[in-house]
C-alpha cells in the first residue's frame, strides 16, 4: 500500500493523472454541455413555431447551468495544473475566446428574457441569440483543436515570457475550419440524440433526421481530418528532455517535426486504433438506435464524442500545445505543469469532489427524466 501511494504521488504519475483528469473534464463538458450547445444550434431548424421552440428550450433549460460546471472545472484545471498552457492559450486564442464568451453570455440572457414578452419579433431575436450561443462555441472549440494539431505560433523569451505571433484570421485556416466542422457536427449530433429522449411526435422525428445528417457529416469530416493529419500535417516528436520528474521548464528539450508523427502512438500500440473506430461506431449507433432505443442511442453518441476527444489526445501525447515557431518551446505533459505539491493537493480535492458532482448530476437527470411535451409548455408560466 505504501509503495502504491508513493507511485501515485510521484511527479511523473501525477502529471500523467492530470493529463487524464483534464481529458475527463473536456469529455464531460463535450457530452453534458455539448448537447445544450447542439440543441441551441438546432433550435431554428427543428422547431417550426413558438410552442415547439419552447419545448426545445425547456428540454435543456433546467440543466444547462449545471452542465456549465464542466466548462468551469476544465478552465480551472488548466489554470491550476497547467499554468503555462493557460497563459499561452488565453493569450494566443484571446479573440476567439472572447467570441465564445460573448456567445455564451447570450444563453442565460436568452433563457431568462425570451418569454418576458409575447411579441414574435422579441422571441425570434432571443431564439437566434440561443442559436448563436450554441453554434459559435461548438465551431470555435473545434477550430482551436485543429490549430493545436498544426502548432500554435508562440515562443518563450529568455525570461520565459510567452509571445504569440498570430491572430484570428490565422486560426481560420482550412484544417482549423475542418476541425470546427467536426466539432460542430459532433455536438449537433449529441444535441439531436438528447432530443430523442426529451421530445415526442413531429419534433422527435425532425430531431432524428437532424441526427442522421449530423452523424454523416461528423463521420465524413472526422475521417477527412484524420487523413489530413496523417498525410498533410507534420507532427511533433520529443527527442530529448529533462525527464518526467524534472521541474517544469518549457525550453529544456529538443523537438523535431516529422510527417505522420501524430500517428506514432497508434502505431506503437495498435489497440489504440479502437478509439477512433469507436467514434465512427458510436455515430452510426446513435443514428441507428435513435428511433428504437433513444437512451442507448444517446449513450452511443456520447461514446462518439468521448472517443473523438480521446483520439486527439492520444495522437498528441505527450504534447499539449505545440509551437509552430519554436518546436522546442512546445508545451508537454512533462514540462508545463504546476509544482508537485500543487498537483498532490489538487489530486485529493478531485478525488473528493468529482464523485459528488457525478452523483448530483445523475440525481438531477433522474428527477428530470421524461419528455417535454407541447401540452406541458402551452399557456404555462412555469416554463421558459
Amino acid at each position: 500500500m505504501t509503495e502504491l501511494l508513493a507511485f501515485l504521488m510521484s511527479y511523473e504519475t501525477l502529471r500523467f493523472i492530470w493529463w487524464l483528469f483534464l481529458g475527463v473534464l473536456l469529455i464531460g463538458f463535450a457530452i453534458m454541455d455539448g448537447f445544450d450547445l447542439g440543441v441551441g444550434a438546432l433550435l431554428p431548424w427543428v422547431a417550426r413555431n413558438d410552442d415547439e421552440r419552447r419545448v426545445l428550450i425547456n428540454a435543456i433549460g433546467p440543466t444547462w447551468e449545471g452542465n456549465q460546471v464542466w466548462f468551469i472545472l476544465g478552465g480551472g484545471a488548466i489554470f491550476a495544473a497547467y499554468p503555462l498552457i493557460y497563459s499561452a492559450a488565453f493569450s494566443g486564442f484571446f479573440v476567439a475566446l472572447i467570441l465564445v464568451l460573448f456567445a455564451l453570455i447570450l444563453r442565460p440572457v436568452g433563457f431568462d428574457y425570451r418569454s418576458k414578452l409575447p411579441h414574435p419579433q422579441w422571441r425570434s431575436m432571443w431564439d437566434w441569440g440561443l442559436f448563436i450561443g450554441g453554434f459559435v462555441p461548438a465551431l470555435v472549440f473545434g477550430v482551436a483543436f485543429g490549430n493545436l494539431l498544426q502548432g500554435v505560433p508562440f515562443y518563450f523569451d529568455d525570461s520565459l515570457r510567452v509571445h504569440y505571433e498570430g491572430g484570428l484570421p490565422g486560426l481560420l485556416n482550412p484544417f482549423g475550419l475542418l476541425a470546427g466542422v467536426v466539432s460542430l457536427s459532433m455536438l449537433v449530433m449529441q444535441g439531436a440524440a438528447f432530443l430523442q429522449l426529451k421530445t415526442v411526435g413531429h419534433l422527435r422525428e425532425r430531431a432524428r433526421r437532424a441526427l442522421g445528417v449530423a452523424a454523416l457529416v461528423f463521420a465524413l469530416s472526422f475521417a477527412g481530418a484524420g487523413l489530413w493529419v496523417g498525410f498533410g500535417i507534420d507532427g511533433y516528436v520529443l527527442t530529448a528532455f529533462a525527464g518526467t520528474e524534472a521541474a517544469s521548464n518549457p525550453v529544456a528539450k529538443e523537438v523535431v517535426r516529422q510527417a505522420g508523427a501524430w500517428f506514432a502512438n497508434f502505431k506503437a500500440t495498435p489497440v489504440l486504433w479502437l478509439v477512433p473506430l469507436l467514434a465512427f461506431t458510436g455515430a452510426f449507433g446513435a443514428w441507428w438506435l435513435a428511433a428504437r432505443r433513444p437512451g442507448v442511442g444517446f449513450i452511443a453518441s456520447s461514446v462518439a464524442v468521448a472517443c473523438t476527444i480521446l483520439t486527439a489526445g492520444i495522437a498528441m501525447f505527450p504534447f499539449m500545445m505545440p509551437s509552430s515557431l519554436e518546436p522546442a518551446h512546445s508545451l508537454t505533459v512533462w514540462d508545463a505543469t504546476s509544482s508537485l505539491l500543487t498537483l498532490r493537493w489538487m489530486f485529493w480535492m478531485t478525488v473528493l469532489f468529482l464523485p459528488l458532482i457525478l452523483f448530483y448530476t445523475s440525481w438531477v437527470f433522474s428527477v428530470l427524466r421524461g419528455p417535454v411535451t407541447l401540452e406541458q409548455v402551452s399557456d404555462s408560466h412555469e416554463h421558459y
